[in-house]
């Protein structure tokens, strides 16, 4: 077999769905993506590519692997299927594949999406309010919390998987996520179907770091996937910021860390939005706040967080939860502006 006869039918195809095509041929990542692009022009031209071409730029075993996926594999159809439920594809090529991702090392080929992307998605912090996109893992603790201040501050959110497009991890987070695909996007470069895999979630970090100006870390143990997030934005010219915690906090140990390294400690929002060269927009902020729902987590602490300036420590012994999850907590509820850190680890009501 030297070549594929494209049917009629396929004439109307997307260039993404060869992009899906070639995807599936397993020796086939982010470099030989770019190099069959560079050599035919499209990812179609390469599918169609005669034989000898394909051997002019790749490795026997991988031009075999495509020769025989074009004999059994329906473009068509497996186009149909991944594209159902709403979700939508982008590739390199496309306009809507976001400009910040693409400039990072090797960034992923493509990436299925539930959801609407837009060029403002920026940044990995929870400002909503300042008219930034929130990004972060869908993860329990923090992440959550960070979506969902996104989502009750009328805000946008993505929320990138380390699984399928369809496999929604953790299973409590499969309304939030819905909400999420209603007020942003679900973003994933796994095909459907695939399940959650400790091997996933680096890449994951990956491209979260990849979609944004910076990287905040609001608590994070010695050894943590949010430092490996830092990291990645360090390597992709990303900012990173951190809030210190107590030193004495297990959880303060990651942030403290790279702090020494050279992240930015946040003391408010503000911080971060001088940083990142970002206006709040202060006539907005008011009736945002005013109509702002907040879970039974942060009602507790608004009703122990008074006038009165109160250290963490205080207030996660009256709350009776751990320093770290409260810190998370009176983060999200000051980026909401309705707390306000007053310095040195204590806090009073905004």
């Amino acid at each position: 077999m030297s070549e594929i006869d494209i049917g009629q039918s396929t004439d109307q195809l997307p260039e993404c769905a060869w992009w899906l095509a070639m995807k599936q041929v397993s020796q086939i990542g982010p470099a030989r993506f770019r190099l069959l692009l560079e050599r035919f022009g499209s990812m179609r031209s390469a599918w169609q590519a005669h034989e000898r071409d394909l051997r002019a730029v790749l490795d026997v075993r991988v031009v075999d692997e495509i020769l025989g996926l074009r004999e059994r594999l329906n473009v068509e159809e497996m186009w149909e299927k991944a594209t159902r439920n709403g979700v939508t594809i982008t590739c390199w090529t496309d306009a809507d594949y976001p400009a910040l991702l693409r400039e990072i090392p090797a960034p992923p080929p493509i990436l299925y999406v539930r959801g609407q992307l837009q060029e403002v998605d920026a940044v990995a912090v929870d400002l909503a309010q300042a008219g930034v996109t929130i990004v972060s893992g869908l993860a329990r603790g923090v992440d959550g919390v960070a979506h969902r201040a996104a989502l009750e501050a009328g805000g946008r959110t993505i929320a990138v998987l380390g699984s399928g497009i369809d496999v929604i991890y953790p299973g409590e987070h499969r309304d939030l996520a819905t909400r999420i695909a209603g007020q942003g996007a679900i973003v994933t470069d796994y095909a459907p179907g695939t399940k959650p895999d400790r091997f996933n979630f680096p890449p994951r970090n990956r491209i979260i770091s990849g979609l944004s100006l910076g990287v905040l870390v609001t608590e994070a143990p010695e050894k943590s996937g949010a430092l490996l997030t830092v990291n990645f934005a360090a390597e992709q010219g990303r900012d990173a910021f951190a809030i210190p915690g107590p030193v004495s906090a297990p959880a303060s140990a990651g942030c403290l860390h790279i702090i020494r390294e050279g992240a930015t400690m946040v003391r408010s929002a503000e911080d971060i939005l001088e940083d990142l060269h970002i206006r709040r927009h202060s006539t907005q902020l008011e009736p945002v706040q005013s109509s702002l729902p907040v879970s039974d987590a942060d009602r507790l602490l608004l009703s122990v967080v008074s006038g009165q300036a109160q250290h963490i420590d205080d207030i996660a012994e009256k709350v009776n939860r751990p320093i770290p999850e409260v810190s998370g907590h009176l983060m999200m509820l000051e980026l909401q502006g309705l707390v306000r850190a007053t310095g040195a680890g204590f806090y009073v009501r905004a």
